[in-house]
């Protein structure tokens, strides 16, 4: 009986890629905008940026990324406030399943972003055209690039889409293990944004909108997960830092109370207490009798 080859189907093929960039933008950045024949994918690796998608406007927040199809007008700019970093790649792609990505902003799990990360050292690699370089039109090859980089990098930004295209697109099949690691995955990111806008007055919304979740979605994530609710997380997590602050000295109560995005130190000491049981004064003392008993205590020893 004669052996028949059985020839792989391709979903995804990348023979084109125009740009790979690295961005270290300044937080007052802003790009006019432009359109061309071929995708493009802007990640997110840190900050965040408003981005035009045609004649809608977004949010595009620390690990998300945000696909442009050909001929679609866009732009980004940063939010005044935080200086971003950004990758963004430009390639070409026949294959039918890529219109599934039309518009999309998807948060990248941590597979997705090593992926993301080959992609960038392969390009590395394999061309000698910088990183930052915002004028760039043409990909240099380097003399002695690095066996198989521009292969490897094609098949990563094809990994890429299939991961994507796997966890978001319409032929998942019901898995609670894809489930789960779905929701860690945006868990993390909303833990994330958290901890980036510390310092910040929130609202239940402003987070839900600015993280592209539902607010049911966002509402039972946290309940399932966490056990409270977002805002009530978000709070412990202010106090804990200030806490911090309070053990390390060197800052007041009103100062504090400011740094973490409070309207008023009655406001601030409110809601310490409600956390901790003892006001940030009360808690001040506490921890510095807590020290000194400490030491008298290790002076025993010794």
């Amino acid at each position: 009986m004669e052996f028949k080859p059985t020839r792989l189907k391709r979903v995804f093929t990348i023979n084109e890629i125009f740009t790979v960039h690295y961005f270290e933008y300044e937080k007052d950045y802003s790009f006019k905008g432009e359109t061309h024949d071929f995708w493009e994918f802007v990640y997110v690796d840190k900050g965040e940026i408003e981005i035009d998608m045609d004649k809608e406007k977004r949010i595009l927040t620390q690990g998300h990324a945000a696909f442009h199809q050909p001929n679609e007008y866009h732009n980004l700019r940063a939010n005044g406030v935080v200086a971003p970093n950004l990758v963004v790649i430009t390639f070409s792609c026949k294959s039918p399943a890529i219109k599934f990505f039309k518009k999309r902003i998807l948060p990248l799990s941590d597979i997705e972003k090593h992926l993301l990360a080959t992609i960038v050292r392969e390009s590395i690699h394999s061309f000698s055209s910088p990183l930052e370089n915002t004028f760039l039109k043409e990909l240099t090859r380097r003399e002695e690039a690095l066996f198989g980089s521009e292969q490897v990098l094609a098949l990563s930004l094809e990994h890429l889409l299939i991961s994507l295209y796997r966890n978001y697109g319409g032929i998942r099949r019901n898995s609670t293990t894809l489930k789960r690691g779905m929701e860690q995955d945006l868990l993390s990111n909303v833990l994330s944004f958290l901890q980036e806008h510390i310092c910040e007055k929130l609202t239940f919304t402003q987070i839900a909108e600015s993280l592209n979740v539902s607010p049911t979605t966002l509402k039972n994530l946290f309940k399932e997960k966490i056990g409270e609710g977002i805002m009530t997380h978000f709070a412990k997590m202010k106090i804990d830092i200030a806490k911090s602050m309070i053990r390390e000295g060197g800052h007041n109560i009103s100062q504090i109370s400011t740094h973490l995005g409070f309207d008023t130190v009655h406001l601030f000491s409110r809601r310490f207490k409600q956390l901790t049981g003892m006001s940030p004064t009360e808690y001040g003392r506490s921890v510095k009798v807590e020290f000194e008993t400490t030491e008298q205590d290790s002076f025993l020893e010794l």
